[in-house]
This record gives C-alpha cells, structure tokens and sequence, in this order.
C-alpha cells in the first residue's frame, strides 16, 4: 500500500481484530481498532479512514447501521463488510448501503490484504474522477 493508508478494523471478537491488525502492520499503513459500532463511529469523528474493515454482526449497532452512517457522514471511506453468516440479501444490502466488498470469514491472510489493497486503489481512482470533473467543468 502506498502513502500509509488509515485502516479501521472493527470487530467485537478481539482474535479477528488483532489478527487483521497483524496482517495490516505489514503493508505500511496505520491500522486502529475498534470493538464495537460506536466506538468506530466515535474514532471516525476525530479523522475519517481511508478503509473500514467492518464486521456484520456485533452487539449494540450491526454492522449495517454502521456502513449507513459512515457512508451518509464520510462518503470517501471505503467500507469493506465482514461476516461469518453470509447470505445473498446481506451482500446486496451492503453493496446497496455503499459497501465496496462483502467477504465470508474465515479471512486469510491474501484476502484481507487484497480487499484493502483494491478498496484504497478504488478510493483513489473515485478521487481522481471527481478532480478530473471539477477540472472539466471549469474549463
């Protein structure tokens, strides 16, 4: 990953969550974690994320309460959903909510790194588009 991307992990299960925290150390990025929907809410509020790596099911808010307000507040964060309980209707929930993936856990190592690595690449190139429509309109 280039220029340190910020990656969120929330995740109520704490074995998940240091074992992304593991395999994101590597790729040169910040990685915080974040036990619950509201304690990713409040980490957003003080600096957005350029990845959210998001569990579906955790106590308090789902996962899918999360994503409507992550994506309704910081709508340049890309969110990559996580469950062990996956269904057709919760991916295209995600994908209709904004979610740039939907995986299955168990992750390996390869899949949390290539998510975040295509969701950082995406982000960019949404960037990119804008700036590039902007430019276009005012010429």
């Amino acid at each position: 990953m280039n220029e340190k991307a910020k990656i969120l992990v929330v995740d109520d299960d704490e074995i998940v969550r240091f074992s992304h925290l593991r395999i994101l150390a590597g790729t040169h990025c910040k990685v915080e974690l974040a036990l619950n929907g509201i304690e990713a809410l409040k980490l957003m509020e003080h600096g957005s994320f350029d990845v959210v790596l998001l569990d579906q099911r955790m106590p308090e808010m789902d996962g899918m309460e999360v994503l409507k307000t992550i994506k309704r507040n910081w709508p340049e964060s890309e969110v990559i959903m996580i469950t062990g309980y996956p269904t057709l209707e919760l991916a295209i929930q995600a994908a209709s909510l904004g979610a740039y993936d939907y995986l299955a856990k168990p992750l390996d190592p390869d899949e949390v790194i290539n998510a975040t690595n295509g969701a950082m690449m995406h982000k960019k190139w949404a960037l990119r588009s804008e700036q590039q429509s902007r430019c276009a309109g005012n010429g």
